[in-house]
């Protein structure tokens, strides 16, 4: 996508270090491993559109050993709350925090709630999907599958309606499709669907395998080598009352602005780069 079509600035796209950890990762929600105190900690995430600081903080670190990447988030929230317990739910309706990781062709969205609730989707461009491409397999079947065509942010205007605003158009979007081995899981701290107390926030650890990262590798070694860079997205959506109604559209903060209200906008991703130094050996 060139800078004209890119609703967000070239400067303005985050960079991030992903150290490699000797440490073992007990994926339990708490991010109370000393490898968790070691990584970078991110900047508080900013608004989506705007770039204005966060209501709440909200920050994020990433890992890595050879078998995951790891992903914990750390969520200010002074009324801790989460209702949706069926998978695949649509968890953004309420208040959760999102990775999606771009392979180039297609790219995976992962969202959680407090109650480690998860919603997931595969997404495949249709300008990559052809007859005797790489996703012409029985794993990605138009005909077997729970699959919808998706537009991306919708502005319901004309020239935009069915393809929505960005410049490659639609996608393919798999909502049965499941991340292999992906493991989960949140802590609150406080007391979650209470709002008589306040509460501290709640913290999200994830682990997700490189053997199941095949269709979004895109040609790069798993797991990563040294130097490697991988397109990510971090962010937040929050659910604020005013009045005793939704603030509409629900708060977005992610690390890295987008320009727009639009999730979707892969060329607007931080840059992760994989360092193979070890976390316990940096200066």
């Amino acid at each position: 996508m060139s800078d004209q079509q890119r609703p967000c600035s070239e400067r303005e796209i985050a960079r991030y270090t992903c150290y490699r950890t000797r440490q073992p990762i007990d994926v339990d929600g708490r991010l109370d491993e000393a490898a968790w105190a070691q990584a970078p900690t991110s900047p508080r995430f900013v608004d989506m559109a705007s770039g204005a600081p966060g209501y709440y903080d909200t920050r994020m670190a990433a890992l890595w050993d050879e078998t995951n990447l790891y992903v914990g988030f750390w969520v200010e929230e002074p009324f801790v709350e989460a209702h949706h317990t069926e998978r695949d739910a649509i968890i953004f309706q309420e208040n959760d925090v999102e990775v999606f990781i771009d392979g180039g062709d297609c790219y995976y969205e992962l969202e959680i709630n407090a109650l480690g609730t998860i919603y997931e989707i595969m997404f495949i461009w249709r300008d990559a999907y052809r007859r005797g491409s790489r996703f012409d397999v029985p794993e990605f079947d138009l005909y077997e599958r729970e699959v919808y065509s998706f537009g991306g942010d919708y502005d319901r205007q004309p020239a935009s309606f069915w393809r929505g605003t960005h410049p490659r158009g639609t996608r393919w979007a798999f909502l049965d499709w499941d991340f292999p081995g992906l493991q989960v899981a949140t802590h609150v701290d406080g007391t979650l669907n209470d709002n008589s107390d306040l509460d501290r926030g709640w913290t999200v650890e994830i682990a997700l395998p490189w053997s199941g990262m095949g269709w979004l590798a895109d040609g790069r070694s798993l797991p990563p080598q040294d130097g490697d860079t991988w397109r990510l997205f971090f962010g937040r959506f929050q659910k604020l009352m005013n009045a005793g109604r939704e603030v509409s559209p629900h708060p977005a903060w992610v690390l890295s602005p987008h320009g727009v209200y639009d999730t979707h906008q892969p060329a607007c991703f931080p840059y992760v780069t994989f360092s193979t130094t070890d976390m316990q050996d940096r200066p």
